[in-house]
């Protein structure tokens, strides 16, 4: 790594950091409790650049690679909440199949004020009836003139109750991958419903279950051409699912952090937690599986950033990360005993939430078998 690289990510970080403690740090709690955190909090991200990261210059963008990303994971995640990450950078995942397939012109369109945080973008891809399924969904988009008529049902959609865009999966063709196209859809238009959904974890992070009833979207706002929209969709889960395991990998750093730290300070029979073996092995183990799955996430993001696209990699990589973070954050509430069963600290909170990152981008169950297929077996 160049000095040059080093000092950009060093940069990164600081600003990242002193972003979390004076925006976010203070106040996580009351959103948390809320269900949710101020609309201005993309502004004032997009203000630092952080909503910007990773996309071009002419959108207003700054250039960087998944490296420099981990790094914005690992600050993201001292706040100890996923939602979060998950509801301010929901763009992550709604922008990238819109750069991938749209016209330059749509494009210029939709991505600035997206990495300004005047806008908020959703995915939309989810379904009722499925989920990692991408390839047999049900959601149609009808041409008749110069529209897409949209009719169907999407649901979990981070950041779906507010979303100026939906970048939504659509079948415009016959059965299977080939008959998926995607729309970059205005959430303005009438006939779009939004209901707010509950959920184990991610409170401040509004999700939301959508219907299209008879929608019409001009046809200038489809993505690439007819039928395009699975190749785009697939490249971006795997940066989905690489930002998942950076998340999960993040928050296992916290987990240990803070049992580390309720270790040396909680006194058990006049002596601190920290001397007694059961739970020094705790903490080792906790950090020896956290150390493991950072190196396959710090070498799979370098082959990235080398220009290959390790699909293999990725999914065992989201596997072992996400299996990782649920040991460790199970054991750091262990560790901390009832203090780790209150809300209001990290340790709670990402317990609560360490499942969904198993299930998010692709269960581990179909991963584990995708990543079997991508090498022969």
């Amino acid at each position: 790594m160049s000095d040059e690289v080093a000092a950009f990510r060093s940069g990164i970080r600081g600003t990242v950091r002193r972003f979390v403690q004076r925006e976010v740090v203070p106040h996580i709690d009351q959103w948390e409790e809320a269900g949710t955190f101020p609309r201005d909090l993309y502004a004032r991200a997009g203000a630092v650049g952080l909503l910007g990261l990773g996309y071009p210059e002419e959108l207003g963008g700054i250039p960087s690679d998944s490296q420099t990303m981990l790094v914005v994971t690992d600050e993201l995640a001292k706040a100890g909440a996923g939602g979060l990450i998950a509801g301010l950078l929901s763009h992550g995942i709604a922008l990238p199949p819109i750069l991938a397939l749209a016209s330059d012109e749509l494009a210029a369109e939709i991505a600035p004020k997206l990495l300004t945080g005047e806008h908020i973008a959703a995915l939309c891809v989810t379904e009722p009836g499925g989920g990692s399924d991408v390839a047999n969904l049900r959601t149609t988009a009808r041409r008749e003139g110069d529209v897409f008529v949209v009719n169907g049902t999407k649901t979990f959609i981070t950041s779906g109750m507010r979303a100026d865009w939906l970048t939504t999966a659509v079948r415009t063709g016959g059965e299977g991958a080939s008959g998926v196209s995607v729309l970059a859809i205005p959430g303005i238009l009438p006939g779009i419903g939004r209901t707010k959904l509950e959920k184990m974890g991610w409170w401040c992070s509004d999700t939301a279950h959508l219907t299209f009833d008879n929608v019409q979207v001009p046809a200038r706002y489809l993505c690439g051409s007819e039928g395009m929209g699975f190749l785009g969709l697939m490249h971006n889960f795997n940066h989905e699912r690489l930002m998942l395991a950076a998340m999960a990998v993040a928050f296992a750093e916290v987990c240990i952090e803070d049992a580390l730290s309720w270790a040396r300070d909680r006194e058990t029979f006049g002596r601190p937690l920290i001397k007694r073996q059961v739970i020094r092995h705790k903490l080792l183990e906790m950090t020896v599986r956290t150390a493991a799955a950072r190196a396959l996430l710090e070498k799979t993001a370098r082959a990235i950033d080398g220009g290959k696209e390790p699909v293999a990699e990725v999914c065992m990589l989201k596997t072992l990360a996400t299996d990782t973070l649920e040991f460790v954050a199970g054991e750091a509430v262990q560790v901390l005993g009832g203090m780790g069963y209150m809300r209001g600290t990290r340790v709670e909170r990402i317990f609560r939430e360490s499942k969904v990152l198993a299930i998010g981008g692709g269960a581990s169950e179909i991963l584990r078998d995708l990543a079997a297929r991508q090498l022969g077996w």
